[in-house]
């Protein structure tokens, strides 16, 4: 009779701590670390200050938890950039998955938008080692293509850097781009994935 109150409390423990996270999310993205604070979390959550606690000592510890996570969402996108793949297909690709993730994850964007704004105290670590050996890895393919004359020849980095500020763009400043364009719910995204494509395209493509 124990195994199954075991299984359901587990059940029931993972369960709660994904409703913190979420509701962590959203306060985070909303009010900073700064302006978040445990109540707020609590609240969101549809639990009581002491219950939450119970999962997380600290909001530092729910922060870091979420960072994580969105770190290797962040990440994925990047990774699956393709060796053996068309070079300007691979990098049109890249940016529609960015593009996408702007749109479906726009809280998280946020919170690493504000969490950067703050000088990254939390994630400088991951920024100086993970990111940047995966940014060096996939700017090194882009330059391999660029000597095979597969891509007009620009600054790799740079050129990651570009597809990052263009498509984050779309969840940072949400308000403000629905606020100009008036959208019909995310019609806008359809807009900007068809914009982005043929501005990379172009910029990319060589000249016969």
């Amino acid at each position: 009779m124990e195994a199954p109150a075991t299984t359901a409390q587990t059940r029931i423990q993972k369960e709660n701590s994904a409703r913190i996270l979420e509701a962590a999310l959203d306060v985070f993205s909303t009010h900073g670390y700064s302006g978040a604070t445990l109540d707020l979390i609590a609240r969101g959550a549809g639990l009581s200050k002491p219950n939450l606690l119970y999962y997380f000592p600290s909001k530092q510890a729910i922060y870091g938890t979420v960072l994580a996570g969105l770190m290797k969402t962040w990440l994925d996108p990047l990774r699956t950039m393709d060796p053996e793949g068309d070079p300007i297909a691979e990098i049109i690709a890249y940016v529609q998955r960015k593009l996408e993730m702007s749109r479906l994850y726009p809280r998280e964007s946020r919170l690493f938008a504000n969490e950067i704004l703050q000088g990254a105290p939390r994630i400088m670590d991951q920024i100086q080692g993970e990111l940047r050996e995966l940014v060096e890895e996939k700017a090194t393919l882009i330059e391999r293509w660029q000597a095979e004359g597969k891509l007009v020849t620009l600054d790799a980095r740079h050129l990651i850097f570009s597809i990052w500020a263009t498509t984050q763009h779309y969840a940072d400043f949400d308000v403000q781009v629905r606020g100009i364009l008036a959208p019909t719910q995310d019609h806008h995204f359809n807009q900007a994935d068809q914009f982005l494509s043929a501005l990379y395209r172009g910029a990319l493509t060589p000249k016969i």
